[in-house]
């Protein structure tokens, strides 16, 4: 009699104590949810009339010739009408770190009518920015409407960010870390955990619930885990990890070039939209354009130019340091995949397996997010390649240094002890104070 009358109690009082948690999860549960319904339909409505502006512009070639005039009118709204907004996945990644006034909701329609426009003119770039801007714009809205507090805005943006990149590339998991690990190098927010997962899984499931798939990938053969594969993909992480730098310095030097230079932002994208149009027509092909998804499949499977990856990173580059809009993501995964697939002419590893790892290492280089990244590879390819896109996508980190594609990335922890004195820095102001960051490094 004394045991069963003590175990009421002690349930009663276990609730009790974790009266905080329940009150988390059931608050975070009903924001998640509303996040994730409306992020994955605009993501779904993205998707669709992406692949629609895609397959236009590939049966009216011609329409490329257009491309600096969509430029002239992509940097006249964003000039104009936009100037809040331009800084796009950085401004973000800034909220996260010092919350500062809501999002403008214009966010969202500005980068989908931008992103749009340069995918149906023949610009080269990918959907990632796009998802991530819909989806933190969206979320930011409810801090207003519940009246949310500072630190509950700071989980409200990671959980938007999760919503897009998941929904965007059909990856839940992914995105759930990539929403905790984007903002700062180095550490994650755990806090954050339980509404980005929810928010991925829920926006996930509403893009799919519209009935819009996403492209699937096979790695056909996966080694068995030895040393010498290991190895292999050692080497092969690093070389797509410098390939992650040169891209960022690329994309970061013609976008500085064209500030400079060019002092009226709209003729920005005109001229580069002209010099992409040019080199299209030259090179009689427009496989170095729009997404290149049917390319990075074929990487999976057949031999393709070894020079594909580099073409590839100047389209995207010029694309986007002239300021049309887009993400880099998707252009990421080509230049990964067909330079892993290059990769198979000198290491002894499967074609397929190289261009799976390229896929999500350069990736891991160029954004700084190792996890996320790997998860990705399990979510595309299947289990069977986790150890080796692990290997990879920490290769890739470690050797990209403290340079990314994100400028607001803020520095948790440094990469080595001797940058120590890089803790708590932007990687724009490390990129922007070379001399100044080298002679501190003496």
């Amino acid at each position: 009699m004394s045991s069963s009358h003590f175990k009421i109690p002690r349930i009663v009082t276990s609730l009790f104590w974790h009266q905080p948690i329940l009150f988390f999860l059931g608050k975070w549960l009903l924001l998640s949810a509303l996040i994730g319904l409306c992020v994955g339909s605009a993501s779904a409505l993205f998707l669709v009339t992406l692949d629609w502006a895609t397959n236009w512009r590939e049966s009216h070639q011609w329409i490329i010739a257009l491309l600096p005039v969509a430029g002239f009118l992509i940097g006249c709204l964003y000039h104009y009408l936009g100037k809040d907004v331009e800084a796009g996945n950085n401004l973000l990644l800034e909220n996260i770190h010092r919350p500062s006034r809501i999002i403008p909701l214009k966010m969202a329609p500005f980068v989908l009518i931008g992103t749009l426009a340069t995918h149906l003119f023949g610009g080269s770039a990918g959907r990632e920015g796009t998802a991530l801007q819909i989806g933190g714009s969206i979320a930011d809205q409810f801090t207003h409407l519940f009246r949310l507090r500072p630190r509950d805005r700071r989980l409200i943006l990671i959980a938007g960010i999760a919503a897009g990149f998941g929904s965007v590339f059909g990856t839940p998991l992914a995105g759930a870390v990539f929403g905790l690990e984007v903002f700062m190098l180095g550490r994650l927010q755990y806090s954050g955990l339980f509404p980005a997962l929810a928010a991925s899984i829920f926006a996930d499931l509403t893009t799919k619930a519209w009935g819009v798939g996403h492209t699937h990938y096979h790695i056909p053969l996966v080694p068995p885990i030895s040393i010498m594969p290991v190895l292999w993909t050692m080497l092969a992480g690093i070389c797509f990890g410098l390939c992650s730098v040169v891209f960022s310095n690329l994309t970061h030097g013609i976008s500085g070039f064209f500030k400079k230079r060019v002092g009226y932002p709209p003729l920005r994208p005109v001229i580069g939209g002209a010099l992409v149009a040019l080199a299209v027509f030259g090179l009689g092909t427009t496989n170095y354009i729009g997404l290149g998804i049917p390319t990075i499949v074929e990487s999976f499977t057949s031999s393709l130019p070894p020079f594909d990856f580099a073409l590839k990173m100047l389209f995207t580059a010029l694309t986007l340091g002239a300021a049309f809009k887009g993400g880099e993501v998707t252009p990421l995964f080509f230049i990964g995949a067909t330079l892993g697939n290059a990769l198979a002419y000198f290491i002894p590893l499967p074609m397929g397996l190289l261009a799976g790892l390229g896929f999500v290492a350069v990736f891991a280089g160029a954004a700084n997010t190792p996890l996320a990244c790997t998860l990705m590879a399990v979510e595309l390819f299947g289990a069977d390649c986790g150890v080796y896109a692990f290997v990879a996508c920490v290769m890739a980190y470690f050797f990209s240094g403290h340079r990314g594609i994100y400028g607001a990335q803020v520095v948790g922890q440094p990469k080595h002890l001797v940058y120590g004195h890089h803790e708590g820095k932007r990687l724009s102001d490390l990129r922007t104070n070379p001399k100044k960051q080298a002679h501190e490094n003496l």
